[in-house]
């Protein structure tokens, strides 16, 4: 009896180890099987619609979609701006479609399979652009007309993989048939069977594993001893190279900014010149937009053309949007046909006065206008260089709330870039210099990021602000219940070099030099008001020109002739020529 016991005991023991040893193998063999479960490719690309298709940018899948609509692709106007080709500009109040070349703009109204180089018609064979309530999408093919990229598309998903980035890649050969797994590891789920002797593009090596795409747009992963060589392959991609001309000077640009706000000022040019030394461009303002329809009040003369080019200047009349407060810019330049009509008149008004060149300042636009200017540059730079008129643009310095001004699309097109170099401090602001050398230098320095130094005029104040303080009435409660309180009202105006030094004098002040801000500082009170001036002045002038000369720019411009202590052109023929 009892050595049946012992028998029952062992027979359990041996089977409780063979169940163990069962359990575990069954362990080792599970964690050294490769999974056979297969990816769901529709949810890998994230299509979900059968009007839908992934993007595969560069063996990367985006989260844009493009829509699939009569057997083409469409990619919607933002995506195609943001990632693929930001100079093609919707016109979302009259459905038309514009791309500017160098040399064209060429146009496409909604839902047409025509569009016009100029005004040569051209045709497809699908529809160029449709639009609906929120946006436009713009044909794939039609896309690539302009773009220096590659696609192709694929279907059970639909996906688009597109290829921009034409750098040299590794190609790496598949030695036996295996699987692309969607992350490392054998127990990943399995994106696609290669075969071998299939070439993939090796995007990362690992210790085990490589990174690894598929040409028709799946990336993952795969054991690097299934692996042959990697061999660095070209695309032998011809680039799509666009060329921009410019219209530039060899000499010096010494330009003044006139200001004429009636005709009448036109006769003071001859004065107006007669201080000057060494100027040999002059801007007019004589241009302003009028109207909703974008019509130009002008004050153009052509004696006063006739006059300075007589005296070997050249005339660069001048437009703005600040003259009427009625009128909507925004609207204006987001409209073709009134950026049109503006382009037109402009060089219709060139051509009639023979003047030289046109000079932009456009200022105080919002961001929602941004695109419509960049178009509206765009369009009258194709006019003007086909009469062989300058064009030039005014410039804030570069701010990340000025970034729409898109300078550097602007310097494609236009032939010079000029950066306001003044209004650091402005009426309205806190108080301060109008143009510190620091705040210049930082100006070029951030311009010419964008710009080149030949291209870029350095524009610089013949004027200064003097700023009043003037003692609030006392008010003890407000001064207890607020720690920003200010006692006192802040006002300014602008005045010329010479009238701010003889306030200075006048008021028995010795100017002390400021290194940071490179210019002399004055201070003082009067009845009771404490003013305070950042003065220009030779020596002030004298570091802008450095700054120009030193990053070897295109010239200087002066804002505005007349207000100029006239012993400063001899500081500025100095530099200039």
């Amino acid at each position: 009896m009892e050595k049946r016991r012992k028998q029952s005991v062992i027979l359990a023991a041996v089977v409780i180890v063979i169940i163990i040893i069962i359990l575990f193998a069954g362990k080792i063999i599970s964690k050294y099987t490769p999974s056979k479960e297969k990816v769901d490719l529709s949810e890998y690309f994230g299509v979900t619609k059968a009007e839908s298709a992934a993007i595969v940018l560069d063996h990367k899948i985006i989260k844009p979609q493009a829509v699939i609509r009569d057997g083409m692709a469409y990619l919607d106007y933002e995506t195609v701006k943001e990632l693929f080709n930001s100079r093609f500009y919707w016109d979302f109040n009259e459905n038309l479609l514009l791309y500017t070349t160098p040399s064209d703009v060429v146009s496409a109204a909604a839902s047409s399979k025509d569009y016009f180089v100029t005004k040569q018609k051209e045709t497809e064979n699908y529809v160029i652009v449709y639009a609906d309530a929120d946006t436009a999408y713009i044909a794939m093919e039609y896309i690539k007309k302009f773009t220096d990229l590659d696609y192709r598309f694929y279907q059970e998903p639909n996906r688009i993989v597109v290829t921009t980035d034409w750098s040299d890649y590794r190609a790496v050969p598949v030695k036996k048939e295996t699987q692309i797994r969607h992350k490392g590891g054998i127990k990943s789920p399995i994106l696609a069977d290669v075969e071998k002797d299939k070439e993939l593009i090796q995007l990362e090596q690992g210790d085990d594993w490589d990174k690894v795409a598929t040409e028709d747009g799946i990336i993952g992963y795969i054991r690097n001893k299934k692996l042959g060589e990697a061999v660095e392959k070209s695309y032998g991609h011809t680039p799509l190279k666009e060329e921009f001309t410019h219209i530039l000077k060899e000499e010096k640009i010494t330009m003044g900014w006139h200001q004429v706000t009636i005709a009448e000022a036109n006769n003071t040019v001859a004065d107006t010149i007669s201080r000057t030394k060494g100027l040999n461009v002059i801007s007019p303002t004589w241009f302003y937009l009028n109207d909703n329809n974008g019509t130009l009040m002008s004050l153009a003369s052509a004696e006063y053309v006739q006059y300075c080019h007589n005296q070997g200047i050249e005339v660069w009349a001048l437009v703005s949007n600040l003259e009427n407060d009625a009128v909507d810019s925004s609207d204006v330049l987001n409209h073709t046909s009134k950026r049109t009509n503006m382009v037109n008149q402009l060089i219709a008004s060139a051509i009639q006065y023979n003047f030289d060149g046109i000079n932009v300042d456009f200022e105080s636009l919002s961001k929602e206008a941004g695109d419509g200017y960049i178009q509206f540059i765009r369009e009258l730079s194709l006019k003007c260089k086909n009469n062989g008129i300058i064009l030039s643009v005014d410039n804030y310095v570069p701010t990340e709330y000025t970034a729409f001004y898109n300078r550097k699309e602007q310097a494609n097109f236009a032939d010079y870039i000029i950066i306001m170099g003044y209004d650091e401090h402005y009426a309205g602001s806190d108080e301060g210099s109008v143009a510190s050398i620091g705040f210049v230098t930082q100006g070029i320095k951030d311009t010419l990021k964008e710009v080149p130094a030949e291209q870029t005029i350095l524009g610089a104040p013949f004027f200064t602000r003097v700023w009043t303080e003037t003692p609030k009435e006392p008010d003890n409660d407000m001064e207890a219940a607020s720690e920003d309180y200010v006692p006192y009202d802040l006002t300014s105006q602008a005045v010329s070099m010479e009238e701010s030094w003889n306030m200075v004098s006048v008021n028995g002040i010795e100017p002390t030099w400021s290194e940071a801000e490179g210019q002399y500082y004055a201070e003082y009170i009067n009845d009771g008001k404490t003013y305070k001036i950042w003065l220009e002045d030779l020596k002030s002038m004298e570091l802008k020109l450095q700054a120009a000369a030193a990053e070897n720019l295109a010239g200087m411009s002066f804002w505005k002739l007349g207000l100029e202590d006239v012993r400063v052109w001899d500081t500025v023929l100095k530099y200039m020529n």
